[in-house]
């Protein structure tokens, strides 16, 4: 399972204006991240393993670009648990997912997804991606705070934690 958000070097694709509506695009990533329950599978930390669709793929160690990631979160990935979320995905012949559409994907057709994504959230989640959780290695107290609060008991893993050495 992949699901991809992420994109810094991607243009805004909403007649030139931010994805970002809260003037932080890790603040609407971030939101977009958990509405889209990315973290069902991915986990909060992007860390990745079991969920309810099976072992998603760790965004923090994902080789995928920015504009791939875009590409996942529009359409899924076929074969697999990761839905899309672009509203008309694999029926519209002017987007294409992959050159698929709804009968040449059969029964590797991603699954619906709980949400969809209006363009602007999906450059939003995977900027967020990109920026925040993809190539930084094992979670820390720092990630979990800047995720959940400085207060949250989540945390308490990572604020006990003894160093190691």
């Amino acid at each position: 399972m992949l699901i991809v958000c992420g994109l810094a070097l991607v243009a805004p694709r909403v007649h030139g204006q931010s994805a970002s509506h809260s003037g932080d695009p890790d603040t609407e990533g971030k939101h977009v991240f958990r509405k889209a329950n990315c973290m069902g599978c991915h986990k909060w930390d992007g860390s990745g393993g079991g969920g309810y669709g099976g072992a998603a793929l760790s965004l923090r160690a994902t080789g995928l670009t920015g504009e791939q990631i875009i590409m996942t979160v529009e359409c899924g990935r076929p074969g697999t648990g990761m839905p899309y979320h672009q509203r008309g995905a694999y029926d519209d012949p002017a987007k294409p997912c992959y050159g698929l559409n709804r009968e040449g994907a059969g029964s590797q057709m991603p699954p619906e997804p709980a949400t969809y994504l209006r363009p602007a959230e999906i450059e939003a989640v995977a900027r967020y991606v990109v920026d925040q959780l993809k190539g930084k290695g094992q979670t820390t107290l720092v990630d979990c705070t800047a995720f959940w609060g400085d207060n949250s008991r989540v945390c308490d893993i990572y604020r006990n934690a003894r160093p190691a050495g």
